[in-house]
C-alpha cells in the first residue's frame, strides 16, 4: 500500500499532461520531487515534453532536467527561449551547471555559455576544461571558505556575505592567504567560540582526506566512503582549495561505476547509456552487445576444434561425454567467481599493483581445494552410483579408473581457472586497461578451451587410450 501511494502523484500527473490539463499539471509538479518529475519526462509521449517543461517553468525544471538521460538533455533545454534559458541556469549549482553543458553538443554548448553572466560564464568554462569523470569534473565551487587569519565574528561575516552561493555549511575549509587548503571546522566550531577566538585555533587539519581535481570520480567517491566524509575538497598541484565533491555527488559516481562494471563483467560493451531499459533503444542494445557476442563466438570454435581433435577418445569410452560438460562449466564458473571477487576488491582499493603475486597465490590453493572437493565427490559419484545404471564399458576398464580421471582432470581444470580469473584483471590493470572488460564471459571463453584439453589429455593419459 505505502508503495502504491508513492507513485499515485505521478500517475496523476502523467493523466493530466495527457489530458493537457495545464493547471492540473502545474499543481501537481509544485508538491512533487524533482526526481518524480524526471521519471514523469521520460515516460510521457515525446510530442508532450515541450507541454510539460513549458507548464512547470524553467525555475522547477531546472533541478529536474540534471536528472535526465544525456541523450534527453539538449533536447530539453531547446524547449526554452533564451531568456527563460538564462533563468534556468542560474537557478543550477555550478556543478550541476557543468554536468548539463557536458552533455550536449559543442555548438549547444556555446550558445548556452552565451546566456550565462560574465561572473557564471568565467566560473563554467572553468570548471569545463576537467573531464566529467574526474573530480575536477564533478566539484561544486560554492562552498564555505575562509582565512586561517580571521577571527570567529570575521569568519561568520564573510560566510554571510556569501551565504546566498554557499551549497553547504556543513563542512567549512580554511585556507591561507594564497588559497591553500589548510583544515575545516563545522559551522557549530564557530557558534560556540567567543568573537575573538582566532579561526587557526579551533580548525582541524586535513591530513590525505584530500583529492587532486584531475583524478578520476571514482577515486574520490571511494575517499568519500573511506574517510566518511560529508564533503571531501579538490585541490591542485599546488593545494589550492578548487571545489568540493559532496556525498550526493559519490553516490551517483558509484551508482554509474557499478553499473559500469557490472556491464562490462557481463560483455556489454559502448558508453553506458543513462536512460531506462525501456527507453533505450533496440539498436543500442545491439551495438553494446554485438561485439563481445561475436568475438565469443569464434574463441568458442576452438572448443569444436579440440572437439574434433580428441573425438576418438570419446567414441572409445562414451561414459566421458556424461562429465565433460560439467568439468566445462565448473571451471568458468570458478574462474568468473575468482575475477568477481579480484575486480571488486581492486575496485575498493584493497589490491595494489604489487601484491599480484599475494593474491595469485591465495587463489591457486583457493582453486585446488574447490576443485578438490569437487573432483572427490564426482570420483565418487562415479564409483558409488553409477554401477546401478549398468553402463556400458569398454573391456579391461573400471568405473575406479574412470573416476580417477575426472577427479584428477576436475581438480586440474577448476585450480587452472582460479588461477587464471584472478590474474587476468591485474593483468589488465598492468598494461592500462579496465579489468572489468576481462569479463566472466571472456574468461569462460578460455577456460572451456583449456578445460577439454585438460579433461581430454587426463582421460587419455590415466585410461591408456
Amino acid at each position: 500500500m505505502p508503495d502504491d501511494e508513492a507513485t499515485l502523484p505521478i500517475d496523476e500527473l502523467m493523466r493530466a499532461i495527457e489530458a493537457e490539463d495545464r493547471s492540473a499539471v502545474s499543481a501537481l509538479a509544485e508538491e512533487m520531487h524533482y526526481a518524480d518529475l524526471a521519471h514523469a519526462y521520460q515516460e510521457i509521449e515525446e510530442d508532450k515534453h515541450e507541454l510539460f517543461l513549458k507548464t512547470i517553468g524553467p525555475e522547477k525544471a531546472a533541478d529536474m532536467i540534471v536528472e535526465l538521460p544525456d541523450t534527453m538533455i539538449e533536447e530539453a533545454l531547446d524547449a526554452f527561449s533564451p531568456s527563460e534559458l538564462k533563468v534556468l541556469f542560474h537557478e543550477l549549482s555550478d556543478d550541476d551547471r557543468v554536468d548539463i553543458l557536458q552533455d550536449v553538443g559543442d555548438e549547444a554548448r556555446l550558445r548556452f555559455l552565451g546566456l550565462l553572466g560574465p561572473e557564471d560564464e568565467e566560473l563554467t568554462r572553468s570548471l569545463l576544461k576537467y573531464e566529467h569523470d574526474t573530480a575536477g569534473g564533478r566539484m561544486t565551487t560554492r562552498i564555505g571558505r575562509i582565512f586561517d587569519n580571521q577571527t570567529v565574528k570575521q569568519a561568520i561575516e564573510m560566510l554571510r556575505r556569501g551565504q546566498e552561493s554557499t551549497e553547504t555549511l556543513s563542512r567549512i575549509f580554511v585556507v591561507d592567504q594564497k588559497g591553500r587548503l589548510l583544515g575545516k571546522l563545522r559551522f557549530r566550531d564557530l557558534a560556540f567560540n567567543t568573537w575573538d577566538t582566532p579561526v587557526r585555533d579551533i580548525m582541524r587539519e586535513i591530513g590525505p582526506e584530500r583529492v587532486l581535481a584531475t583524478a578520476d570520480q571514482e577515486e574520490a567517491a571511494n575517499m568519500l566512503l573511506k574517510y566518511d566524509l560529508i564533503a571531501l575538497p579538490v585541490i591542485d598541484e599546488f593545494d589550492h582549495l578548487l571545489g568540493i565533491v559532496t556525498h550526493d555527488d559519490a553516490m551517483e559516481i558509484l551508482q554509474e561505476e557499478s553499473t559500469e562494471d557490472i556491464e562490462k563483467i557481463a560483455g556489454i560493451g559502448g558508453e553506458q547509456s543513462e536512460e531506462t531499459y525501456l527507453n533505450t533503444s533496440i539498436l543500442n542494445q545491439f551495438r553494446r552487445r554485438a561485439g563481445w557476442l561475436t568475438g565469443l563466438a569464434f574463441v568458442s570454435l576452438l572448443s569444436g576444434y579440440v572437439m574434433m581433435r580428441f573425438g576418438s577418445i570419446l567414441s572409445q569410452v562414451f561414459l566421458l561425454s556424461l562429465f565433460l560438460p560439467m568439468v566445462v562449466a565448473a571451471g568458468g564458473n570458478t574462474g568468473g567467481q575468482a575475477s568477481t571477487m579480484v575486480i571488486r576488491a581492486m575496485s575498493l582499493g584493497e589490491i595494489s599493483p604489487g601484491s599480484a603475486g599475494e593474491v595469485a597465490w591465495k587463489e591457486l590453493r583457493t582453486g585446488f581445494f574447490l576443485g578438490l572437493l569437487l573432483g572427490t565427490c564426482m570420483a565418487l559419484f562415479t564409483v558409488l552410483l553409477l554401477p546401478f545404471f549398468h553402463l556400458p564399458m569398454p573391456p579391461g576398464m573400471s568405473l575406479a579408473k574412470v573416476g580417477v580421471a575426472i577427479a584428477i582432470a576436475l581438480t586440474t581444470q577448476v585450480t587452472s581457472a582460479t588461477f587464471l580469473g584472478s590474474l587476468l584483471p591485474l593483468g589488465a590493470r598492468a598494461v592500462n586497461l579496465d579489468p572489468a572488460v576481462v569479463s566472466a564471459p571472456a574468461i569462460a571463453a578460455i577456460v572451456d578451451v583449456s578445460g577439454m584439453v585438460i579433461y581430454f589429455t587426463v582421460a587419455r593419459a590415466i585410461l591408456g587410450l
